[in-house]
């Protein structure tokens, strides 16, 4: 078990911003893991979609990018597979697994920062599909220590949301696809590669998008009809790119995006009428700031 003590946490999140832990730790093995669960730490997934706090977080932070990032195919023929993936693999290379492989479904992970348990959590996706598309059981770690599966009807799938943080800590996952042509598939990978890098700023820290889409409409539209294009506070920025992103041009603190953030939320309510809900996750002490 690797354990860092007083570690920044900025630098594991893609923000880049974010107070020290008071010790970061990486399990190696189910055992680890079920002696570090029972004490309830934080746990740190790929940093994306996440804001840690400027005075960090208190007690353990625990990451399974290093002991669960196994990616195996377990089962292969008759037009379909299963593939396990560890919660801490990269979701990109997840997908590039299933494109060896002659596998369709996942395409729609390529490129998408963060670890398989957190897209899981999320129920990560884009317009081309979701994790829900594709898992057909989920193992997750009881607060007690002890391992289980759940079927993929039990997790609670919602737009970029699921139930399973109240179940315990997301340990992997098996995923069902489809064979397929694997040309066809790096195809529609490169095309899903090529907009996203059209239209998200990629080469600047950011946590992706800030806030979920309200119903049958975008919150990017949303933010730029209020004007909020280049809004600034500090070395946080609203991208002229992408008004749902909110980006670090160097030394923001998590007390400007949540500031940042608290603007976009009120001038949308002034403009729209719409309330905003929050697809980043907030960690550590904020004091009064990000109550919400």
């Amino acid at each position: 078990m690797i354990v860092l003590e007083r570690e920044p946490l900025w630098k594991w999140t893609t923000l880049r911003i974010g107070g020290p832990a008071d010790r970061l730790v990486f399990p190696e093995s189910p055992e680890e893991l079920s002696a570090l669960v029972k004490a309830r730490p934080f746990i740190l997934g790929g940093g994306s979609n996440l804001l840690v706090a400027d005075a960090g977080i208190r007690g353990g932070v625990a990451c399974l990018a290093k002991g669960f990032a196994r990616v195996e195919v377990v089962e292969h023929g008759g037009g379909s597979a299963r593939v396990f993936a560890g919660a801490g693999a990269r979701l990109s290379r997840l997908a590039a697994a299933c494109y060896r492989a002659g596998l369709a479904g996942m395409e729609f992970a390529h490129g998408i920062p963060g670890l398989v348990g957190g897209a899981l959590i999320m129920n990560a996706g884009t317009g081309e599909g979701e994790m829900k598309d594709v898992v057909e059981r989920v193992t997750v770690m009881d607060r007690d220590g002890t391992e289980r599966e759940l079927a993929a009807d039990e997790c609670g799938f919602a737009y970029r949301a699921s139930a399973l943080a109240s179940r315990g800590v997301v340990t992997g996952a098996m995923v069902r696809l489809r064979e397929s042509d694997k040309e066809t598939i790096r195809q529609k990978m490169r095309r899903l590669q090529r907009a996203r890098m059209a239209a998200q700023p990629l080469d600047i820290p950011s946590a992706g998008s800030v806030f979920k889409n309200p119903p049958g409409q975008s919150a990017w539209r949303l933010i730029a009809q209020a004007g909020l294009r280049g809004a600034r506070v500090g070395g946080a920025l609203v991208s002229t790119m992408h008004a749902n992103f909110i980006v670090n041009t160097g030394g923001a603190t998590a007390r400007d995006v949540v500031a940042l953030m608290e603007t976009i939320e009120r001038r949308v309510k002034e403009t729209s009428g719409v309330t905003l809900e929050r697809e980043i996750r907030l960690a550590g002490d904020f004091g009064a700031d990000g109550a919400r």
